[in-house]
């Protein structure tokens, strides 16, 4: 199924029959590049704008790209950090369209990946900016009170970390397509030396430049953050090492992982992690630990996508070299378990 195939006119009919005060005028849509992941559409009808978000097109791996849990979380957490795009109707129907789906608003600003926009110098003072913005908005999502807000409930903060850790190893054996050197050494170290967990926190678990959007004109403005699939409460050092496995570092070499972040002007890994920690006052002494599951954990879920282009159930050559960066990641986590890394 393509974008072309999806039947749009039940959508809007099904919109029209959901939501109140749409503005007359036929339905418009646009997709947004398609990554590994779920998929985004920009609607249109007159002067109205949103975003409908569903799982890939072909078959997807049970409990996975749940579009329900991430409306639900969003119901939550948007009124506590308007940063989180505000849910607007969720959609099981299969009548309407083949996979469930949700409609969030749509937010103004610019979201970075490999390029700097035009709209921004381009100086080491920028790259500076958007770091510590990133940094800031981290330790923002971490300082809400789960408890006063009412959100224990989205997750089991008791045992996260132990639960994370077995749950990845299982992903990533039962998706396996080769034998890696070094694999079964890493899995063995991150079960035998868990660490105890600071206070429960929102966890994100999918924290990384390109899942915010900044302000078009102020690099130090956050607009918004996206993709709340795999949100819950827990171990908000598994956020901080995620975010910093995502950092790209000139010297990685090819992971599978780009981004801007290499470039001149943009902080170190050491400086985000130091940053992060001066500004939410936690101990980050076993970071080395949490890099180490950061950098398995993508491993895992990049085999996922291998496995799927392997097996035949998608036919995007995009996957066809997941396999060097899943090594490759697998040489990051020994880096930061060996504390080579920082």
């Amino acid at each position: 199924m393509s974008k072309e195939q999806i039947n749009w006119d039940k959508v809007y009919h099904f919109l029209r029959g959901k939501m109140a005060n749409l503005p007359e005028g036929t339905l418009e849509v646009q997709e947004f590049s398609e990554g590994f992941s779920n998929l985004t559409f920009l609607l249109k009808i007159g002067d109205w704008e949103a975003v409908l978000r569903r799982p890939p097109y072909g078959r997807i791996p049970s409990k996975a790209h749940d579009m329900e849990r991430e409306y639900r979380i969003l119901e939550k957490i948007n009124p506590v950090f308007p940063l989180a795009p505000q849910p607007l109707v969720y959609c099981e129907d299969i009548s309407v369209m083949d996979k469930h789906f949700y409609v969030m608003e749509k937010k103004e600003g610019v979201v970075i990946d490999n390029v700097l926009p035009s709209l921004y110098e381009k100086s080491a003072e920028t790259g500076r900016r958007i770091s510590e913005t990133v940094v800031s908005t981290l330790v923002h999502l971490h300082s809400i009170d789960i408890e006063k807000e009412n959100l224990k409930d989205i997750g089991r903060p008791i045992g996260f970390l132990a639960r994370q850790v077995h749950g990845w190893i299982k992903r990533y054996n039962a998706a396996k397509t080769h034998e890696l050197t070094g694999v079964d050494e890493i899995e063995k170290w991150l079960v035998d030396s868990i660490p105890t967990s600071p206070k429960a926190t929102i966890v994100h678990n999918d924290f990384k430049l390109n899942n915010l959007m900044l302000d078009r004109v102020n690099p130090s403005k956050v607009i918004g953050v996206f993709d709340w699939e795999l949100a819950t409460v827990g171990d908000p050092l598994t956020d901080l090492a995620s975010a910093v496995s995502y950092w790209a570092d000139e010297r990685d070499g090819y992971t599978g992982l780009t981004s801007i972040t290499s470039n001149p002007g943009f902080i170190t890994r050491r400086e985000f992690i130091e940053q992060y920690a001066l500004q939410s006052g936690r101990d980050v002494t076993a970071i080395n630990y949490y890099l180490t599951y950061a950098f398995y954990k993508i491993s895992a879920i990049l085999q996922q996508l291998y496995h799927r282009w392997v097996s035949g159930d998608v036919n995007d050559n995009r996957f066809s070299k997941l396999d060097v960066g899943i090594k490759n990641l697998i040489e990051m986590a020994h880096r930061a378990k060996n504390n080579k890394l920082l």
